[in-house]
């Protein structure tokens, strides 16, 4: 296990600001930063990054940590992987206290060891293109390519040797077992015997794919023999570390340019991918022949919301593929294209034409996608009158699978003029679209209801309304809240701090909310020993639910701007004002809502005692405490200034 010498670095070396810029494109507003979240699709930015606090939180699904907690997240791995994995980035050594029992290093560690695993076979293709065989298949390939020896090394390109069983026989020589080599998708079973294993990849340049931090995750391999009996491209499989609809192929070599650049080159293939970068061109990812997926564009959409697709020189490959833009376009991003000379792609023509002269061709090319749709389509519009109403029904279909109402309208006007037809038509053709399509949507939605309901005949559920407990919990919430946030603040002119205030008005007071019951007994814990915890104390537990409520309750979701002030001279009250009066009207919510519960069980008490015929006196003692807990409420009531109570 890593030793807490290197975790205590590594949180004290990790910026959250850094860690997280590293997978979102980020925003400053106020004193925070705001991304939109990359755990949920959405299109309004709701996470929240503090650079004061070095911690995120999203308030739309509710993701909140530290960096390291980012990270677990992120990547889907434990602790000391994200500690392994940030004390790489910071270039932190990392040091080891004990070893695990092999019960739980299999069970924690078996992703990590796919990673080595995966790792290791990037390093054997790679060493294999200095052998007599890599040098004269692999490398001569590479450099016929106009591959760079700075290329190959940046993209980790290789080469597996001819052979049934090089890379099993280096890495089980190396120490690693078989079912880790096949979960890795590095080796398969041969058929009619589990037991024979050979390499998967053989005889093949190889392509390094790599996760968004940079960590090999899969390999394509391209054959370089005509033998019409095998696929010109093989690919790894899924395993537990690699989704393929999740990964763009030169994601990690492009994120940085890409928001440098605001604005990302998306082609098919990994030499396209290369070649760009032999361009000077970066900001640029694959699909790796796959069609494109949701994931892969909320990948994109982390670092940009600009994508330019690139296509080769053929007419009805670029037809049929151009469901890829109504679905980046559905995702919220603004799209371009470029279209290559007849029979070129981005590999050929780069180094056709040579560097600058590429670049020049992708900016003088570059067009937006209503005038590359309907450019493509020009012969047909001319000729056929019906094929060009089909046409400008694809139009506005794709037009209308954008959320934003004023590019929508913007889009709308281009395609009248370059389409010859009336505005109006249009925008009644694109209501015509929007319509049905919330009909779809109204209609799934629906069907979906109509099953639950019918489920819930089965199981019926009863609605309850908010309970006195669950008041209570959010008038112990805020007590917290206000402990945590202002437990250092002093009260008026005195020496006197809000955490010494609320404790004491809290003294006699159980709460019955678990984690708040804990955090404030460790709060008084602290207390006592003279010793007042800050944000960062609780930021920092080992409690991954303590601080996790904390987080949630340090981080505001809205922020009032400075330029009330300073600009307009408008003046905001702001809770901290008065903190006297703050701190003291939530004692008083969360003791009136206790007076609240203790009335109802009085109330309770009576109604049972009179059923049950107990003594009148007991009744009379039992009405008695009613009453004066009553008068209580009202007393609360009336500083509160609520009129009925």
């Amino acid at each position: 296990m890593i030793s807490k010498h290197t975790s205590d670095l590594v949180k004290e070396r990790a910026d959250i600001t850094e860690v997280v810029g590293d997978y979102v494109q980020l925003k400053k507003k106020g004193q925070n930063l705001w991304a939109c979240c990359p755990f949920h699709g959405e299109k309004t930015p709701s996470f929240s990054i503090s650079p004061a606090k070095q911690i995120y939180k999203c308030f739309g699904c509710g993701k909140a940590g530290d960096p390291i907690q980012f990270i677990m997240d992120i990547e889907g791995i434990g602790f000391q992987e994200a500690i392994r994995h940030l004390a790489g980035k910071y270039g932190i050594e990392v040091e080891e206290d004990e070893k695990l029992t092999p019960e739980q290093n299999q069970e924690q560690n078996e992703r990590e060891s796919l990673f080595i695993a995966l790792n290791f076979a990037k390093d054997f293709f790679v060493k294999n293109l200095n052998t007599e065989e890599g040098k004269s298949i692999g490398l001569s390939y590479f450099k016929e390519r106009g591959f760079t020896p700075q290329i190959i090394q940046k993209f980790d390109l290789g080469y597996a040797l001819d052979g049934w069983d090089n890379l099993l026989k280096e890495a089980k020589s190396s120490g690693f077992q078989e079912d880790i080599l096949l979960k890795a998708g590095l080796v398969l079973q041969k058929e009619g015997d589990p037991s024979r294993l050979y390499d998967r990849f053989r005889n093949r340049v190889t392509f390094t794919i790599h996760n968004i931090s940079g960590k090999p995750i899969a390999f394509g391999a391209r054959i370089l023999t005509k033998d019409k009996n095998q696929p010109k491209y093989i690919n790894s499989p899924e395993t537990p570390v690699y989704h393929k609809s999740d990964v763009l192929y030169g994601i990690f070599q492009a994120k940085k340019a890409i928001r440098d650049q605001d604005n990302c080159y998306l082609v098919e293939g990994y030499t396209d991918v290369v070649s760009m970068h032999l361009s000077g061109i970066e900001n640029v990812v694959a699909s790796s022949g796959t069609s494109l997926t949701e994931g892969q564009i909320k990948l994109i959409k982390r670092f940009t919301n600009h994508v330019t697709v690139l296509y080769d020189g053929d007419s009805a490959g670029i037809k049929a593929s151009l469901r890829g833009i109504d679905l980046l376009l559905e995702g919220g991003l603004n799209v371009k294209a470029v279209v290559f000379p007849d029979g070129e792609d981005p590999d050929s023509y780069s180094r056709k034409v040579g560097s600058q002269a590429f670049q020049d061709y992708l900016e003088a090319n570059s067009r937006d996608f209503i005038g590359f749709k309907i450019g493509l389509y020009q012969d047909e519009i001319a000729k056929d009158p019906i094929r060009r109403a089909e046409i400008i029904r694809e139009v506005v279909q794709s037009i209308g699978k954008i959320p934003d109402p004023i590019i929508r309208s913007v889009y709308t006007k281009e395609a009248s003029g370059l389409l010859q037809i009336e505005e109006e038509i249009l925008f009644a053709e694109l209501n015509k679209s929007l319509l049905k399509g919330q009909k779809d949507r109204f209609q799934k939605a629906q069907e979906e209801k109509e099953a639950e309901e019918r489920i819930e005949e089965l199981i019926p559920i009863q609605p309850q309304a908010i309970s006195l407990d669950e008041v209570l919990e959010i008038q112990e919430k805020e007590l917290v809240r206000l402990l945590i946030n202002y437990g250092l603040e002093k009260l008026g002119e005195e020496d006197f701090l809000l955490s010494q205030y609320l404790l004491e008005e809290t003294q006699e007071v159980d709460f019955k909310t678990p984690i708040f019951k804990k955090i404030l007994f460790e709060y008084r814990s602290k207390l006592a020993k003279g010793e007042i915890p800050s944000i960062e104390y609780f930021i920092g537990h080992s409690d991954p639910e303590v601080k996790k409520v904390i987080i949630d309750l340090v981080t505001p979701r809205h922020e009032v701007s400075t330029h009330w002030h300073e600009r307009f001279q408008i003046f905001i009250n702001r809770e901290s004002d008065d903190l006297s009066a703050t701190a003291f009207k939530s004692i008083l919510r969360l003791k009136r809502r206790l007076i609240h519960k203790m009335l109802e069980e009085a109330k309770n008490k009576i109604k049972l005692g009179e059923e049950a015929g107990e003594d009148s006196d007991k009744i009379f003692e039992l009405q008695q405490v009613f009453f004066e807990l009553k008068k209580v409420q009202l007393e609360i009531d009336k500083e509160l200034g609520i009129v009925i109570g």
